[in-house]
């Protein structure tokens, strides 16, 4: 009877940290089809009301890592809760706020808090269930890891257009009080903790380092990269203050972010691939709504509920691979998730203009499930085998690399893209002379069709030039998606060589068993 309640207790933790991680991720991405409406009802310009995103996404950065030292301070427990409260009152004010300064600035204390939502977690996760009992609740987590970020925009879009903006924000209020109310029923108390010497130099180092990062990728498009002041400047400031970070933390005897946990193979290799694995995971969240928009003219609803299925897929698929996991050679299972990705990313880059629901739905499928494959032995291995004392720090590094994979991946790619849009035209463009018999006959097909609508043979020919245009720009942008898809399936395949460099997934006992 006494594990029978301890399985159910388990299991309450799982959903409620779980809980709390699916909103955190959500926020990374529900606010991006809401910006328009924002920036009209709070009078901001586009690239003021951009700061929505990037306040949350630079204070996610700079949180992330310290986490395992919060947890040490206050407590997993109680850092949880405050990060948990912290999220839910900033979601209010967000939701309240009556101008755009008040609504950046609550944005940023929700990325402070939700950060340590999210790495926190998964953590405790680690340290609630045994080893064998791991596939199941890294499973339930990685649902929320991999839906969050696909269902956010959709669910942003409902919300925005059934009600308005500010509910985005006031949705969390109740499941964030929920998930509050469960880890205080059934996460365990902390133990008495001692707050020690606090690293000043090095929270401040690492938040000149990642802040300026982050910021860098988000805003380095819009800005043209380096010819910005701006974007050199903060380049300049990431390098030195990453590396005065690294000095820092590597000589004091307290560091606030243990790197010295990158010792452990494991820990180092899965760190590394976890970049790659947010490359793709969320380069494929960017570029297939941004296609299905874009270049088919879906709306946010329909681009949400293309994306559905394949976010139903990984749920169902998580804990079948959630049972096995263990019993096979993590490498194995990320190379076959791997593949499988890039044939579908291969696939992918053979888009174009006629591309239905029909040709984009079963891809979507074999990638949901392919993630699956990839994300839960990847975590496995990474973390199992850690020892205890390093579980929380190596967490807190893994979410980070994930999430910076992210980022970088979203950075790259609408570089890319906007990159390719330019090559392909002024390809394309080469083709449309007088000697060029296709040509020729289009604008006579379309200056025909003018003319049909008593349109003068001049604003016909004006009307033709124009239309023709819009054509040459769609063309464009569809063979530069099929460049983005063919890219993404490239970089799964040339980082394989990165699976030899970790371990089959962990016989050793890990820090969930050891806490047993």
């Amino acid at each position: 009877m006494a594990a029978e309640q301890g399985e159910i207790v388990r299991w309450m933790i799982t959903v409620a940290v779980s809980l709390g991680a699916l909103l955190e991720l959500i926020d990374t991405s529900i606010v991006n089809v809401a910006l328009p409406h924002i920036q009209g009802n709070l009078g901001a310009t586009l690239s003021e009301a951009g700061w929505v995103i990037t306040g949350y996404s630079c204070a996610n950065a700079v949180i992330i890592p310290l986490t395992a030292w919060l947890g040490d301070v206050f407590g997993r427990k109680g850092y949880f809760m405050f990060s948990m409260i912290g999220f839910t009152i900033a979601s209010i004010t967000c939701g309240m706020a009556p101008n755009l300064p008040v609504l950046v600035i609550s944005r940023i204390a929700q990325g402070l808090m939700g950060g340590g939502l999210l790495a926190k977690a998964q953590s405790i996760l680690f340290e609630t269930f045994p080893k064998e009992k791991q596939g199941m609740a890294q499973g339930f987590f990685g649902v929320c890891v991999i839906v969050g970020p696909i269902l956010g925009p959709t669910l942003g879009g409902y919300l925005t257009d059934i009600l308005n903006w500010r509910w985005i924000f006031f949705i969390n209020i109740p499941f964030g009080i929920l998930a509050l109310l469960m880890v205080h029923m059934f996460l365990p108390a902390d133990d008495e903790h001692k707050f020690g010497k606090v690293d000043y130099w090095g929270i401040l180092f690492l938040t000149i380092a990642l802040g300026s990062f982050q910021y860098v990728l988000e805003k380095g498009q819009d800005d043209d990269w380096f010819s910005s002041r701006t974007i050199v400047s903060l380049t300049v400031a990431a390098v030195v203050g990453g590396i005065l970070f690294f000095i820092r933390e590597l000589t004091t005897k307290a560091p606030a972010v243990e790197l010295r946990v990158l010792k452990h193979r494991s820990v180092a290799a899965g760190t590394i691939y976890s970049l790659v694995l947010g490359f793709g995971l969320y380069g494929v969240s960017f570029a297939v709504p941004n296609f299905a928009q874009t270049a088919l003219a879906y709306t946010a609803m329909q681009t949400g509920l293309l994306q559905l299925p394949g976010s139903i897929a990984s749920g169902f698929m998580m804990p079948i691979v959630g049972i096995f996991s263990s019993k096979i050679d993590a490498r194995l299972q990320i190379f076959c998730g791997a593949i499988c990705t890039a044939l579908v990313m291969f696939n992918l880059s053979t888009v174009n203009l006629n591309t239905g629901w029909d040709s984009l739905f079963w891809p979507l499928i074999i990638r949901g499930i392919a993630t699956v494959f990839m994300f839960m032995p990847l975590t496995m291995a990474t973390l199992s085998n850690c020892p205890p004392k390093d579980i929380a720090a190596a967490t807190a590094f893994f979410s980070l690399s994930r999430q910076m994979g992210g980022s970088v991946g979203i950075a790259v790619l609408t570089t890319i893209l906007a990159r390719r849009i330019d090559f392909h035209r002024s390809v394309l463009v080469e083709n449309l002379t007088p000697f060029n018999q296709n040509f020729v006959d289009r604008m006579h097909t379309f200056q025909g069709m003018f003319q049909a609508n008593g349109a003068s043979p001049a604003d016909a020919t004006q009307s033709a030039k124009a239309l023709l245009n819009q054509v040459l720009s769609l063309q464009c942008l569809v063979l530069s998606f099929e460049d983005v898809f063919w890219i993404i399936g490239v970089i799964f395949i040339v980082t394989l060589p990165l699976l030899l460099l970790m371990g089959k997934g962990g016989k050793k006992p890990g820090a969930a068993a050891a806490a047993h």
